[in-house]
């Protein structure tokens, strides 16, 4: 992302009525204002225009998105701010008189109707503007240069009830944001009519990501004066592009979001930015983007196109659980319990004394998760746990475990348990890929087969709870055509803290066919008084496409997965397409043009020997500055790191001739040599395998 293309960035809405900063946030300089009435006093939630309509959005486009929020139930599930993004205003952005004004071809009778229409559905209105004067060629609008209490009334004359506010104008301007910000919310507070209007404080295209801007100006520094000023403001750069959200920037996002938690409470939150159903991401990573910024009090402004979104993700939105956690009056922001790794555990303490815990996946393999319910801030020796996906209700003697997917996430609301003992917790581990013929699968690899492999497969069961189960069992569904083979035999008893772990062997007939493959385990066990129970847990798997035969252009062959750190992989170009790779004033008319950091995925099958290629920065970073524009090269063949670059600049270009004898799944991964994606444009030029 380069700031043309964070033009109208989203940013959400919090209260502008004051609330003073926690004792832990940085003291504002000057009078510190008085506390007011809080707005917003857990998350507030709705949608806004810019991730599922970019720019160019209507009235009628509008309306029928606020029609959409009521009638798929997501205004009643809270969802009630209907939020205009960049793009609302004419291209003369004031009248000759000085107010801003919509574009007069989509918004013919001005915004005012479509207000009136918003609050009749029951919703609210929410606006953008910026903190900066209006630069053309900057970005789309400001209310700079003296135009901030005039916008203020204006706003509420309208009738809005939330403001966004952006710093596109304000950075081209040179502004200190602190100093912008604070007069723009002086300026609500006092708006004419009187009018409580909530106020999202939004600065992401100062994030470290996108260049060298001095600590005072960056996202990231936000929170040091957002709280006296704002509901909520956001805590790094966009988690997407229009239409182009990855799981990796949700979780970038939502790291650099859980720095300050303390500066959180009621009507006051740090802001990731927006929720992205089917905009890039799978169904399990939506949810688990929901779970993290449920346990993150963050408000919940969905960017998709609601008139379109399938029916899981309403599901997902809606969920009661979930909401219930984000909703918590004690508005407390989650911290992570232990180490940062590739699984954490996030703990958010709710107002009735339950815990809220979050065991997060951010692997590519599943992995049966725990936690200590002791160290989530729980003391005694019985405990119920309820799964906000699943419903269920489970008793533990004091572990909370799931089998968590790739890029998954379980969520529970924890509490000591009473009476009675109730269902035992018992963790169905989710179908796992060990071996591949002969050879063990990589820790954290995603498995790949291929027509005519073997491989075992391994479903972990664990009882975390108070009673001991019966005979349990595991059978493994696969697709169609594929041989199951038991390997040894079920315990006839799981006590307390027992586990057992059984497995299969599974042979892929030669003709299977190239692309997702789905197990599923069912798991039973008889319980006292509970009778015979089953969970059933699913996990997918990747089938090969046939290796490159011969002499090979690598980047023409199909891969398996592919990733950059922006836009996406593209073939025989520069990354974002629209020029050929070029490196040093040479053209290279094959390979891969990627962003860092970034990870192609192709499958060999054993069958070739030797991979050639020239690596380097793309001489497009020239177009941008001198900033960035530096990256490492890796090739890794089943897991093994076959060639490593080193730290590679835009001055060189670099060789390389691998051997590739025995690998079957080859990486090739581009990193950001430790100082960011910024600018980093990497190639993969004149891609060859010989097989």
């Amino acid at each position: 992302m380069k700031r043309h293309a964070l033009t109208g960035l989203l940013a959400l809405a919090a209260g502008l009525l004051v609330v003073p900063a926690p004792a832990q946030a940085a003291p504002a300089t000057g009078a510190r204002p008085a506390p007011q009435q809080v707005l917003s006093p857990t998350p507030y939630q709705g949608w806004n225009t810019y991730f599922g309509l970019g720019g160019n959005f209507s009235e009628q486009s509008v309306r029928e998105v606020a029609d959409a929020l009521v009638a798929r139930g997501m205004a009643k599930a809270g969802y009630d701010i209907v939020w205009l993004d960049g793009g609302w205003q004419d291209p003369e952005p004031r009248t000759a008189a000085g107010d801003l004004q919509a574009d007069r071809t989509r918004f013919p009778n001005g915004l005012k109707p479509l207000v009136d229409y918003i609050h009749s559905k029951g919703l609210r209105a929410g606006i953008y503007t910026d903190a900066g004067p209006y630069i053309p060629g900057k970005c789309g609008l400001g209310s700079g240069g003296g135009y901030y209490q005039r916008d203020a009334d204006h706003f509420a004359a309208l009738e809005f009830d939330a403001v966004k506010v952006d710093f596109l104008c304000g950075i081209a301007a040179d502004l200190d944001p602190k100093t912008a910000y604070t007069e723009f919310a002086r300026a609500l507070r006092n708006n004419a009519s009187g009018r409580p209007i909530i106020f999202n404080l939004c600065n992401p295209v100062t994030s470290p990501d996108w260049g060298n801007y001095p600590e005072e100006q960056q996202s990231t520094y936000s929170w040091t004066y957002a709280p006296e000023i704002a509901q909520s403001w956001r805590t790094y750069t966009d988690v997407g592009f229009v239409g182009d959200i990855k799981f990796k920037d949700v979780l970038r996002n939502y790291d650099a979001n859980a720095r300050h938690p303390e500066v959180a409470g009621p009507g006051r939150f740090n802001d990731p930015d927006y929720l992205a159903p089917e905009l890039g991401m799978s169904d399990e990573e939506f949810r688990t983007q929901m779970s993290l910024w449920s346990v993150a009090a963050a408000p919940l402004i969905v960017g998709s196109d609601i008139r379109k979104l399938g029916q899981t993700s309403v599901d997902i939105l809606t969920d009661a659980d979930a909401l219930a956690i984000n909703q918590d009056p004690a508005a407390v922001q989650a911290v992570r319990v232990g180490p940062a790794g590739t699984t954490e555990t996030w703990v958010k303490r709710l107002a009735n004394g339950d815990r809220a815990v979050l065991l997060l996946n951010r692997g590519e393999s599943s992995k049966t998760l725990t936690a200590k319910a002791s160290a989530v801030g729980l003391s005694g020796s019985r405990f119920t746990l309820r799964n906000a996906w699943t419903d269920q209700v489970t008793e533990s003697a004091g572990t909370i475990s799931a089998a968590v997917p790739a890029h998954g996430a379980a969520l529970f609301r924890v509490a000591k348990a009473h009476g009675l003992p109730g269902v035992p917790h018992v963790t169905a581990g989710l179908p796992q890929v060990t071996r591949v013929g002969g050879d063990a699968l990589p820790e954290g690899t995603a498995p790949v087969l291929a027509g005519g492999d073997e491989a075992t497969v391994q479903v972990a069961v664990r009882n975390d709870g108070l009673l001991p189960v019966f005979t349990p069992q595991v059978t493994l569904s696969t697709p169609d055509g594929w041989q199951v083979r038991a390997l040894g035999r079920a315990p006839k008893l799981l006590i307390p803290g027992g586990s057992a772990t059984l497995g299969f062997a599974v042979t892929l007939p030669a003709t299977a066919s190239p692309g997702t493959a789905t197990l599923t385990a069912t798991t039973s066990y008889d319980v006292l008084g509970h009778g015979r129970l089953r969970q059933r847990t699913a996990a997918t798997l990747v089938v090969a496409p046939v290796p490159p035969d011969g002499e090979a252009l690598l980047s023409h062959h199909t891969w398996i997965s592919a990733t950059s750190g922006w836009m996406s992989p593209t073939v025989d170009q520069s990354v974002g397409g629209g020029s050929p790779i070029k490196m040093l004033g040479q053209v290279y008319p094959t390979g891969l043009g990627v962003a860092s950091p970034s990870t192609v995925r192709y499958y060999v099958g054993d069958q070739c020997g030797r991979l050639a290629a020239v690596v380097g920065i793309d001489d497009a970073v020239n177009n941008v500055g001198p900033d960035g524009g530096t990256a490492t090269f890796q090739v890794v063949g089943d897991g093994k790191v076959l060639y490593d670059s080193g730290v590679v600049t835009r001055d060189a270009v670099h060789q390389v001739d691998v051997d590739l004898t025995g690998v079957r799944v080859l990486d090739l991964v581009v990193g950001d040599a430790g100082d960011g994606g910024y600018n980093d444009r990497a190639d993969w030029a004149g891609l060859t395998v010989t097989c």
